[in-house]
Formats: structure tokens, C-alpha cells, sequence
């Protein structure tokens, strides 16, 4: 009889125990948590608490990966409008930290006012003249014609250096296009603030010429030459555009609220 007790006893436990996991199965495949946006209800945070409201793109492709963060409000900053129109220069596949920015100028300080203007007179002096005999700055001037940049394959690959987008900001240009980047470069474009990193499929360095005249519309995704009269699709520059637009990183959380204006 002892026995037979806790034998029912046994079942009566496993019983509840298991009626116990049902219900919190039941709850996590039928319920929001507390935290999703999409809850009903979701938790208040704290006004004072103030977080970052985009995503830095990490990977070579950089619609493919990048790091969500923490939305600081149910609406996002409306980007405004941004049309580049211009002269291209059209470069090839690999081009490195080196040739944007040799690393005998990297001593400019770009918070320097004339430094900076001087880094940008020595932007892509590391090209070969055998490969680019059309100077990208004409000697003895401190900005370039091109106010656009065309690249192939793996752009700004090489050392991380920042003063590589930098420098090509600081000479005039106001957008890259290519068909892909070296992650840090991208990365070093959003951070600063200077360019746009913009990618497309197609080679776009096989189909344009330097000098042909350009516009980029970043709000409908695509770049026309007037000079061929073709037009090219380009990938959205996403949660990065708006910290680029507002001055880099920094610029970006004074504007938003995430650090402290000065």
C-alpha cells in the first residue's frame, strides 16, 4: 500500500510539473515580451535614458550585416534630401589607404583648420601616373574638379587610417561609388562624416569615363550620367545616412541627444 502512495504521488508531481512547462510554453509562444515594440503594452523606459537610433554597417557588403541598436524613440529623424551633381573621377578595383592618403601626411592634424585644407590637397597623390595621367587635384590647388569618386572592387582597403575619407572630404568630394569596400573604410566614412560610401551591383568604373557630369540622388537610390545618358541603380545607404548627414558620429549623438551638446 506504501508503495502503491508514492507511486501516486510520483505521478501526481510529474503531472504538475509538466502541466507547469506547458503553460510557460504556452506563454512564449503566444504572448509579447514585455520589451517588443510590437507588445500591446510594452515597458516605459526612463525619460533621462537617451540610446542610438541607428545601425553602423560592418560587413564588405554592408546591406548584408550590421549591428542594431537600441531605438531611442518610436519615430526616427526624417533624412532630408541629398542630390550630388558634378564631374567623376573614375578609378579601379583595390584601391588602398596609400594611394587616397600616403602615409608620409598622416602627421595633418584635421581639427587644424589649414591642415585639414592641406590633407585634402594631397588626396590621391599615391595613384600611379602610368594608370592615371588626369591629376585628381591640379597642381598648385588645394580641391579637386571631381566632386564624385566611381571605384570597382574592394575600395580603401589597406591600413585603417581615418584620414583617408577625410582627405577626400577635405578636397571636395562629396560621395564614393563603388561595388563594394574594405570594411574599415566604410566604417571610417560614417564615423567621420566626411563621404558618402555608396555601393552598386554593376561596375560602374567600366561604364563611366573621368570627367563625365553626374548627379546622385540618395532618396531615389540611383546615379545618372548625363554624358552617356544612362542611369544606375545604387544600394540605400540605410541607418548611415543620417549620421553622415548630420557631421559623423559624434555630430550624430549631440543631434540626437545621446552625448551632451557643448
Amino acid at each position: 500500500m506504501a508503495m502503491a502512495m508514492a507511486a501516486a504521488a510520483t505521478a501526481t508531481a510529474a503531472t504538475a510539473k509538466i502541466a507547469t512547462r506547458a503553460q510557460k510554453s504556452t506563454f512564449l509562444s503566444s504572448q509579447k515580451h514585455p520589451l517588443s515594440p510590437l507588445s500591446p503594452n510594452p515597458t516605459t523606459f526612463p525619460k533621462s535614458l537617451k540610446l542610438p537610433t541607428s545601425s553602423f554597417p560592418l560587413s564588405l557588403k554592408h546591406s548584408s550585416s550590421s549591428i542594431r541598436l537600441i531605438p531611442l524613440a518610436a519615430t526616427s529623424p526624417t533624412p532630408t534630401t541629398n542630390t550630388f551633381h558634378g564631374l567623376c573621377y573614375v578609378v579601379r578595383d583595390n584601391i588602398d589607404t596609400d594611394q587616397i592618403i600616403p602615409a608620409e601626411h598622416l602627421t595633418l592634424v584635421p581639427s587644424k583648420p589649414d591642415e585639414y585644407s592641406k590633407l585634402g590637397s594631397f588626396a590621391l597623390v599615391g595613384l600611379p601616373s602610368a594608370y592615371y595621367p588626369i591629376p585628381f587635384i591640379e597642381p598648385g590647388q588645394s580641391q579637386t574638379r571631381y566632386s564624385i569618386l566611381i571605384g570597382g572592387y574592394n575600395f580603401g582597403c589597406g591600413s585603417s587610417r581615418e584620414h583617408a575619407p577625410v582627405a577626400l572630404g577635405a578636397s571636395g568630394v562629396r560621395a564614393v561609388v563603388a561595388e563594394s569596400y574594405a570594411r574599415i573604410f566604410f566604417r571610417n566614412c560614417v564615423a567621420t562624416g566626411e563621404v558618402y560610401p555608396l555601393e552598386l551591383e554593376s561596375r560602374l568604373c567600366d561604364e563611366c569615363t573621368t570627367g563625365d557630369v553626374v548627379t546622385i540622388e540618395l532618396e531615389e537610390c540611383r546615379l545618372i550620367n548625363h554624358t552617356t545618358g544612362k542611369e544606375h541603380r545604387l544600394k540605400p545607404i540605410g541607418d548611415a545616412g543620417p549620421v553622415i548627414e548630420a557631421g559623423g558620429i559624434f555630430a550624430y549623438a549631440r543631434k540626437t541627444g545621446m552625448i551632451a551638446s557643448k
